[in-house]
């Protein structure tokens, strides 16, 4: 058992995902101007850090942004999608199940928008009739509206008319749409564009950046069925139509060991805005067996965690314990609740804005929208007592280093500069630097004789924080 945790360690090292022991630490990494977010402690050299912790962020819960009260939606409307288009925030949700449940052709998905990410309107859109009128805000009517999942492609090579994309389906068989204008679909191709899955979940797919491919992240189950447990695959595709064979996402624990297998139900899987390396995810966890005496019949209950990956296949489990909980509100402690929608938007200088289901089954089914910081999804935190963490060797681009911090009224932040084998820098020593104490997103670290750091743009560097009641949430050079 300890051979094949050394060996599991040492393949997620060589790959770059865990931190590097300090006599393995030999190549800088290449941050050069980008967001570099603390959601795991890949930048951390943990042979010199002492007295901080990794510290998972709670959201905010915030106002309820729709309730599914129309004829057309009802108790049961899941699976929301939202999206940034320009100054537009486009959502997207599963409205009416008739009879026929699941495979009932009469399902329909629904579309919302809003300018604010908080008022919500539903366009009177004229597409399809429903109980004999057009006068609604259905997108979609078919087997697939059940879980149709939208995203805007990000492909500078995808055409005009195919700008918008969405999958959807059920069982074996998961089918891509194309629209010119996130209203109007149709199917890409009469097949399935994917066969090899349990499809009966939110499947999404975005366009990957970091690596030019789009990723879907589908339903699947461990043990082979459904004895087994809820969980989430991924494939890859370079046109939207081909796509390879589904990889199990691999979870791994800051010490590389293998956290428990719990039910997935969804995924939300999304690239953080303006930090597409870090792929985020936040699966409704569900626990199939539990319940609280309710009118509701249906048995489980479920909450959210978070999961961060540089890969996008293999999964940091760091924090173990739930993002979000179900709260005071009885409502939400049944079946399928709390459910994340799949998008991250920014709804102000200092906040992203996420929405999470409540109240499913229940007559005043709902959407409520969470913040959390701007890239601020946990932190690297020390106590009153204090205490520090250095990097690993990385190389930069930029004139100063942002902070993206926060302390209390006592408390500190001071970030030392060393060469890559831990020495101090002249001018950049802990005794030469300011303290820096306030809340702040992008703080600029000052040094008391050197005006910015030009001298050592692309040459390895470490940084040492040291921290007093304090949590620096992330950083970039620019």
């Amino acid at each position: 058992m300890q051979m094949m945790k050394f060996l599991r360690r040492s393949l997620l090292i060589v790959l770059g995902f865990l931190p590097l022991a300090h006599a393995e630490e030999k190549v800088p990494v290449d941050l050069g101007s980008r967001v570099e977010m603390f959601v795991d402690t890949w930048l951390v050299d943990s042979n010199r850090s002492r007295g901080v912790s990794l510290k998972l962020q709670t959201p905010i819960r915030r106002e309820v942004v729709l309730t599914t009260d129309k004829p057309w939606e009802g108790k049961e409307s899941a699976y929301f999608t939202v999206f940034q288009d320009g100054p537009r925030i486009r959502l997207y949700y599963r409205g009416y199940i008739p009879e026929g449940g699941d495979a009932s052709d009469k399902q329909v998905t629904c579309y919302a928008e809003s300018n604010d990410g908080i008022t919500f309107t539903r366009p009177n859109l004229g597409l399809y009739e429903f109980n004999g009128s057009k006068e609604n805000n259905i997108v979609y009517m078919g087997v697939e509206a059940h879980n149709f999942a939208p995203f805007l492609d990000a492909n500078p090579k995808a055409k005009p008319d195919e700008r918008y994309k969405a999958v959807g389906g059920l069982e074996s068989k998961l089918f891509g749409f194309i629209s010119p204008d996130g209203v109007h679909w149709k199917k890409v191709q009469s097949e399935p564009v994917m066969t090899k899955g349990q499809f009966d979940s939110l499947n999404i797919v975005f366009w990957d950046e970091q690596t030019k491919v789009y990723r879907c992240y589908s339903r699947t189950w461990t043990g082979g069925g459904y004895n087994g447990f809820r969980a989430v695959q991924s494939s890859t595709s370079e046109d939207f139509l081909r796509w390879n064979d589904p990889v199990p996402n691999r979870h791994y624990a800051a010490d590389g060991s293998e956290p428990p297998q719990e039910h997935f139900y969804t995924s939300a899987t999304t690239p953080c805005p303006d930090a597409p390396h870090h792929r985020l995810s936040f699966p409704m966890r569900f626990i199939p067996d539990r319940t609280k005496p309710s009118p509701i019949k249906d048995p489980g209950m479920s909450d959210a965690v978070f999961l961060s990956s540089r890969d996008g296949t293999n999964w940091d489990r760091s924090f173990l314990e739930a993002w979000i909980r179900p709260g005071l509100d009885e409502r939400n402690w049944t079946h399928r609740n709390n459910m994340p929608a799949r998008g991250i938007v920014q709804t102000s200088s200092n906040e992203f804005s996420m929405y999470i289901s409540e109240h499913y089954a229940w007559p005043d089914n709902r959407l409520r929208r969470l913040t959390i910081r701007r890239h601020g999804f946990a932190s690297m935190h020390a106590d009153h007592i204090g205490g520090e963490f250095t990097t690993r060797p990385l190389t930069f681009t930029g004139k100063n280093l942002l902070l993206n911090y926060a302390t209390s009224a006592a408390g500190s932040v001071q970030v030392e500069i060393q060469d890559e084998h831990g020495k101090p820098l002249p001018g950049f020593s802990l005794a030469e630097t300011d303290l820096l104490f306030g809340d702040e997103l992008e703080a600029i670290a000052k040094y008391k004789s050197i005006k910015d750091l030009s001298a050592l743009i692309g040459k390895p560097v470490r940084l040492r924080f040291v921290l007093k009641d304090a949590d620096v949430y992330s950083l970039r050079f620019r």
